[in-house]
């Protein structure tokens, strides 16, 4: 029995580690393209609908996330999630208390019903932190009609708790509220987040 026990424990841990290096590995291949090197990283799976945080290329914190509903892609308006290398330019919501609803970065006093289970939301809020981010590729992320930051391209909470793990935003990286405020804690202005 414990020999059967011991044998699916390692087999699992040997596809957590080989999952783990995979993701490292896609991260590290995509750094290199563009001779970007850094401790400490954000990346973000589309396909997985996850956000890991790495450092030192390892997986230290692993989210849910939602993107965008429509797909990627970087063109103003077309409310797609845009892929490629950003930072993160500016942080929001550091008093704004679990679940309050920001609109235009401030929190105005309201706080947010969070659905649990398949509802939509008629308002979209943005709650309790943003990470607002900036595309540092020109021509893909960055420059005129394409600009992830002059379309708003946050990480931050959601009142649709229930739809994270499946594309359900409007361009931006819909976060757990509890996740959101433990992932704004621990990186900073500046830190490089990959999504693809």
């Amino acid at each position: 029995m414990f020999r059967t026990l011991n044998l699916i424990l390692v087999s699992l841990i040997s596809l957590n580690t080989t999952a783990q290096n995979s993701i490292i590995e896609r991260v590290n291949n995509y750094m290199d393209s563009k001779n970007t090197f850094t401790d400490e990283l954000i990346y973000v799976s589309i396909k997985q609908q996850k956000l890991y945080h790495i450092q030192h290329d390892s997986i230290i914190k692993e989210y849910i996330i939602s993107s965008s509903a429509y797909g990627i892609g970087s063109t103003s308006g077309s409310n797609k999630t845009p892929i490629g290398l950003h930072r993160i330019r500016q942080k929001h919501g550091e008093t704004t208390p679990l679940n309050g609803k920001m609109t235009g970065r401030v929190f105005h006093g309201e706080v947010s019903t969070i659905y649990t289970d398949e509802t939509k939301s008629k308002t979209d809020d943005i709650t309790s932190r943003i990470l607002w981010l900036e595309g540092l590729e020109k021509g893909e992320n960055k420059g005129k009609g394409i600009d992830s930051f002059n379309r708003y391209i946050y990480i931050h909470g959601t009142s649709e708790e229930g739809r994270l793990g499946n594309p359900a935003s409007h361009g931006c990286i819909r976060m757990k509220n509890k996740e959101v405020i433990d992932l704004y804690k621990l990186v900073e202005v500046g830190t490089l987040v990959l999504i693809l």
